[in-house]
């Protein structure tokens, strides 16, 4: 079984903890209305997916 040589500092502990934090989601822009959508995901306002009309969406107003 590997162990190490030398005990790890806290800086390079932290730095290696540091990989792991929460980022923001990245949203793209829907290309048919704009609104942000995260990618893979069909827009929830217009409907559509890669330019096709997939869902129906209910008009709220």
């Amino acid at each position: 079984m590997a162990v190490p040589k030398r005990k790890s500092s806290r800086a390079r502990q932290k730095t290696r903890a540091a990989a792991h934090r929460w980022h923001a989601p990245k949203l793209n822009s829907c290309s048919e209305c704009g609104a942000a959508v995260p990618s893979h995901i069909v827009c929830p306002t217009c409907g559509t997916y890669k330019g096709r009309k997939i869902i129906q969406v209910a008009e709220i107003a």
